[in-house]
């Protein structure tokens, strides 16, 4: 199944659960799209790509659970429960993205108030079609900067799991082993929530990739060591200079890439994708809880001391002058990332 979807059969919303695996593969079911906010703050369902597709799909839930009769007071609805989705998560642009485009597509819907909340579906279902659909290109240009025999080093989760379908940077992985190239992948744990080695190796598990799971900070002694020729991660947010938002440890990751003359390629969906922000200093940085941090436990007991606290910042930004280039559906975006990004970014059709 994908990742996020739409059940017809019961008109509710329906994804995988990625808290729980690898052990448990759950689908949790939704009719209630302050729920499904919920679910988003809780990382249910994580990856920017995803975000988006799930706001959509809430939004389409909050037009069915509205009690309007006409369309202007279910028009109102609609904002209200956008508002609510777009706090979820600040940082991912897809969640705001999506939303907007609903709301923008269906401005110039008018009779009933039913017809808006079959337009508001509709264009969520064409949002997650066309995000696989996205995805696939990104990875047919991807798949042509990986060689033969390349080790790859990839952080956090950017596969299906992280999108409707298929993935982003882990896509890439995917389409070149399925071209027949011999590849393998060094997956960084990704602390503090273990993105890494839950759901990339889980991931890789299916597809038949042959993959290590290494510690998010034995990145740079494979690199320096020339055991990992590409370096591919995903991104929340890229700024219109070529800064990308992605997970925490991104950044320590592309300066170890930089410094031994390694490619580093963010592979990112034009959605998401904020020309608005001049520089990647603009872009919210979300901090979670610190039990994230906390939580840590060796031989079945707690790690850090009692009273001991912790910062945890979900999302780090890495400055362009570390890219070597971004992997976008429209094609492979080289410096200089100020000029040459707008080219490869198209509206969305409204």
């Amino acid at each position: 199944m994908r990742t996020v979807e739409w059940n017809y059969s019961t008109s509710q919303f329906q994804m995988i659960d990625q808290r729980l695996l690898p052990g448990e593969f759950k689908v949790a079911v939704y009719d209630d799209y302050g729920k499904v906010a919920q679910a988003i703050t809780n990382m249910v369902v994580r990856g920017a790509p995803a975000i988006g597709a799930a706001a959509a799909f809430g939004l389409a839930l909050a037009a069915q659970q509205s009690i309007a009769k006409d369309i202007e007071n279910l028009r109102a609805d609609l904002i209200t429960a956008s508002d609510c989705l777009k706090e979820a998560r600040p940082t991912a642009v897809n969640l705001a993205w999506a939303l907007d485009r609903i709301l923008s597509a269906t401005v110039d819907i008018h009779g009933s108030a039913d017809h808006l909340r079959e337009a508001v579906l509709i264009e969520a279902q064409k949002i997650a079609d066309e995000d696989v659909e996205i995805n696939k290109r990104m990875a047919a240009h991807g798949a042509k900067l990986i060689d033969d025999g390349d080790t790859v080093i990839h952080h956090c989760n950017t596969g299906a799991l992280a999108t409707v379908d298929w993935g982003t940077a882990l896509g890439v992985i995917r389409m070149a082993h399925e071209q027949g190239k011999h590849i393998h992948v060094l997956v960084d744990e990704t602390r503090p929530r273990l993105q890494g080695a839950r759901l990339t190796a889980w991931e890789l598990t299916q597809y038949g990739v042959p993959f290590d799971i290494i510690s998010d900070n034995a990145a740079g002694s494979f690199l320096s060591s020339r055991q990992a020729q590409k370096v591919f991660v995903g991104s929340d947010r890229t700024a219109a200079n070529g800064d990308v938002a992605n997970k925490i440890g991104t950044y320590m990751l592309a300066l170890a890439a930089h410094d031994n003359d390694v490619p580093f390629y963010p592979v990112v969906p034009t959605s998401t994708m904020d020309l608005s922000l001049a520089s990647g200093d603009m872009i919210p940085i979300e901090e979670r809880d610190q039990a994230e941090v906390l939580g840590l436990t060796l031989l079945g007991r707690q790690v850090p001391p009692e009273g001991a606290t912790a910062r945890n910042p979900a999302f780090d930004v890495t400055p362009h002058r570390l890219v070597t280039g971004i992997v976008t559906e429209n094609g492979v975006v080289y410096p200089p990332f100020d000029i040459n990004l707008s080219k490869f970014v198209r509206p969305f059709e409204g």
